[in-house]
This record gives structure tokens, sequence and C-alpha cells, in this order.
């Protein structure tokens, strides 16, 4: 680190758990960060802000005003821009040190493993199931950690999912893709704006954690919050033998 990075990130080197070496394998991580809207927002700053060295935002979507009560990278004059744009200009004006790698795209298939494959970590900041369990596959057979987000009108949760413990259960575990769960959105139920800067924090920091390694990681946890009553309530969650992704006789 230079001098200028030294004063950046003294806050953070401060910090026992942190210090020099745990800023510096920051500083060597390469975080995915998948969706640039309302989770995704608060995640890449925070990251960026933090010092993660790379960090790439993948979104097919433009801003819209309707996106600005609560995605805070995007602004009034860059509506129209696509997300991933809008999000490389707000991370360089907090840290033009950070490499940002914009993808307007929607990435599944070969693409997605390809870019899982090349990343410290993984933050699925979407908004459905169909694109999650395409990331926590692709997590899964890269044996990449997982920090996955939601929030809708005043509830969200968060957990970790991470491939490299034995013992973590997947994103499959919780929420089989065979199940029966209602697909709903912020466009049709709405969402408390503070809510996804709650749980895209949450996000961030347990990316950082599991960067920097620090902490224990909510792998095996659902943290779920209720933002009517400020209420934080932790579910154990199990490794499913028979999960289709990543258990026993999951396919190859």
């Amino acid at each position: 680190m230079n001098d200028q990075q030294l004063l950046r990130y003294s806050r953070h080197i401060l910090l026992d758990d942190i210090g020099i070496e745990g800023q510096q394998r920051l500083l060597d991580a390469h975080a995915l960060v998948i969706g640039a809207g309302g989770l995704g927002s608060p995640v890449a700053l925070y990251l960026a802000s933090a010092g993660i060295g790379t960090i790439t935002l993948v979104d097919d979507d433009d801003v819209d005003l309707t996106n600005l009560q609560r995605q805070i990278m995007h602004t009034t004059e860059r509506v129209g821009q696509p997300k991933a744009l809008s999000g490389k200009t707000a991370l360089a004006a907090i840290n033009p040190d950070v490499e940002v790698i914009a993808l307007i795209e929607r990435a599944d298939g070969a693409r997605l493993a390809e870019l899982v494959a090349a990343a410290s970590v993984v933050l699925d900041c979407t908004d459905n199931f169909t694109t999650r369990h395409a990331i926590n596959r692709a997590c899964v057979a890269a044996k990449a950690p997982l920090v996955s987000g939601a929030a809708i009108r005043f509830d969200g949760q968060v957990s970790v999912f991470d491939a490299r413990d034995a013992a973590s259960p997947c994103y499959a575990c919780l929420f089989p893709p065979d199940g029966r769960f209602d697909e709903i959105n912020c466009a049709t139920m709405g969402v408390f704006a503070p809510l996804v800067g709650i749980i895209g924090a949450m996000q961030a920091a347990e990316a950082l954690k599991l960067v920097a390694g620090i902490g224990v990681s909510l792998a095996g946890r659902l943290l779920l919050f209720d933002g009517r009553h400020a209420e934080w309530t932790s579910i154990g969650v199990a490794r499913d033998a028979a999960c289709t992704v990543c258990g026993t006789h999951a396919a190859a």
C-alpha cells in the first residue's frame, strides 16, 4: 500500500481484526455484484469505499426515475443510462483506485460460470428466483462464497452460502428450485426505501468479512429483518443431503 492508501484505509487498519494484512486482502480481492439496483447500490458503494480492488457490476437495465427513491448509486442526471455504467461513475467518484468492470448484460449459463470463477466473492443483488438459482448453481460449481440478499415491502433477508465449507447449505437447500414461491417484486408490491440500504449494507459487511477472513459469517443462518418493528430474527439453515444442487446425489 502507498501512503494515500494507508491514509484512506486508516480506520480499517486501526482495527485489530483487519490491520494492514486484512486491508491488503481486500485490495487484492475481486467482488462480483450481480444487480446494480436497490441492493446492489449500497453493496457496491461500501465495497468500493472499503477498498475491494476489483468490482464487476452486472446489470442489463437502465436507470429509471422510479429507481431513485431507493437506488442510491444513481442520480437524476443519469436517468436513461445503463445502471452498470451509472454505477461505475458513482464508484469512481468515491474511490478512483478501485477497478470497476461494468457489464451491461444478463449473465447466465457459461457466461455466469466464467464470471463467478474469476471472483473472490459473489453478491446476489437480483430480484427473481430464476436468476438467484442460476447464481447459486454457478457458485456451488466454482466453490465460490455467495452473499444473498432480498428486500420487499418492509421485509428483508440476508444469508451466506459458502460452498468452500462442506457443512454449509446452498441457496437451493433453503429454497428448492422446484418449490412453489410467489414471484413478487417492488415494481408491483413496493419497497421501503431504507430497507434495501439496511440489507445491502449487511451483504457488504458479510462479503468484507469473508474476504478479510474475520469474524463468523452468516453461513448456516438466515437473518430476517422486519422493518415495521425494527426486529431481527435469525433462523438456522442446515445443508440438505437431498439437495439437487449441492446434495450427495446432485448432478455433476
